[in-house]
């Protein structure tokens, strides 16, 4: 699996305007919506929402994956934003987030949801991809550098 085959360009936000958790949420939604436009934004945002009642989906070292599954969904799809300035997202580590993973799986897709999961954990462990990220300023330069390092994997 490759994260090319579930992340479209069209989906990446290069400078995420959110300052709150909450509001990336809603950015987040807003751009899988693009790539999933037969889906109303509010149940995007509803899944996502409700996945981070649970428990927050920030991780370590600036990186939080949103996600969960919808029944609207046919195929994985995701979108990638990036906040310069970081916003606190209950991570792990305490630090404020900077990449933002969001991922929407079919609702029947436990095994793609958790391999799409674990691809990108593994990915956004690189120091020299995350460094690479907040310094590009184009989603095209994002998606290459993404592209770039998932080919390696």
């Amino acid at each position: 699996m490759r994260i090319t085959e579930f992340l479209k360009l069209e989906a990446v936000v290069s400078h995420l305007a959110a300052r709150t958790k909450a509001d990336v949420l809603t950015e987040l939604a807003a751009s899988v919506s693009k790539v999933a436009p037969t889906v109303p934004v509010t149940r995007i945002h509803e899944v996502l929402a409700e996945r981070e009642k649970i428990g927050s989906t920030g991780m370590e070292k600036g990186v939080a994956i949103p996600h969960g599954r919808l029944g609207e969904i046919v195929d994985l799809v995701a979108c990638f934003g990036v906040s310069k300035q970081g916003v606190d997202f209950d991570a792990r580590d305490g630090k404020p987030s900077h990449f933002f993973f969001a991922l929407v799986a079919p609702e029947n897709s436990a095994g793609v949801h958790l391999k799409a999961l674990s691809k990108v954990s593994r990915l956004f462990r690189s120091d020299a991809l995350r460094d690479a990220i907040l310094g590009a300023s184009t989603p095209e330069e994002i998606y290459a550098l993404i592209a770039q390092e998932d080919g390696r994997a």
